[in-house]
């Protein structure tokens, strides 16, 4: 296994019994996603793991034209000026019945972690547009699961992701800067700044120099 996938497989695991614990008040609190609710962003889960099913299943022509890093230079942005992704999303979230929503996403995200572990590293696989290799799609799957249980758990009373998921952040959002990021934030602080989910105190702006006017690198 590599370490792309043992960290998608930390990430989607937090994630799952996150899911599995919820009660339907717990379904309705608010997330680090602008208008979404717990469930809401369940649902959105979901569909990135659907995503990721239908990657590993369509095979590609090189060469590779992305890697986990510059995969997110362009990668499709959260912009919704008009709400309409977000209307369609609370609509249909609130339609499953909670039980069956997070099973559907744990039996799905089961599903992505069987098929990439029966994937070689090094095959060329098309998502989002895009070609890039097996491993690099394992870990943009994984830096976006540990990004959202960051957003999951703003007002549940759960631990946040794991170490494996958050380092994998760290070396993407470093890989985005050009350099290590030259402030001494733990893992889930520059997985918070980086994707600006957290604004830079000033002395921070500083260090950063012009490359805090590049934040947020992912979103």
């Amino acid at each position: 296994m590599t370490g792309e996938l043992a960290a998608a497989r930390i990430a989607y695991r937090d994630l799952c019994e996150i899911a599995c614990s919820l009660d339907e008040a717990a379904s309705w609190q608010p997330t680090g996603c602008a208008g979404w609710a717990v469930r809401d962003l369940v649902f959105h889960l979901l569909g990135d793991a659907q995503r990721a099913l239908v990657a590993l299943a369509t095979p590609a022509q090189g060469p590779a034209d992305r890697d986990a890093v510059t995969y997110w230079v362009d990668s499709p942005s959260g912009k919704d000026p008009e709400s309409r992704a977000l209307r369609a999303t609370r609509t249909m979230a609130s339609a499953w019945r909670l039980d069956y929503l997070t099973q559907t996403y744990r039996e799905t995200t089961a599903a992505v972690l069987t098929l990439a572990e029966s994937t070689p590293p090094d095959r060329l696989l098309v998502t989002q547009g895009h070609v890039l290799q097996a491993r690099d799609l394992v870990a943009t799957l994984g830096v976006e699961a540990a990004v959202h249980h960051l957003d999951l758990v703003v007002c549940l009373d759960r631990p946040g992701p794991g170490a494996a998921p958050l380092a994998l952040v760290r070396r993407t959002l470093d890989g985005l800067l050009g350099r290590p990021v030259p402030v001494p934030w733990d893992d889930e602080t520059w997985a918070r700044v980086g994707t600006g989910r957290r604004a830079l105190h000033e002395a921070e702006r500083t260090a950063l120099g012009a490359d805090a006017a590049r934040l947020p690198l992912l979103s």
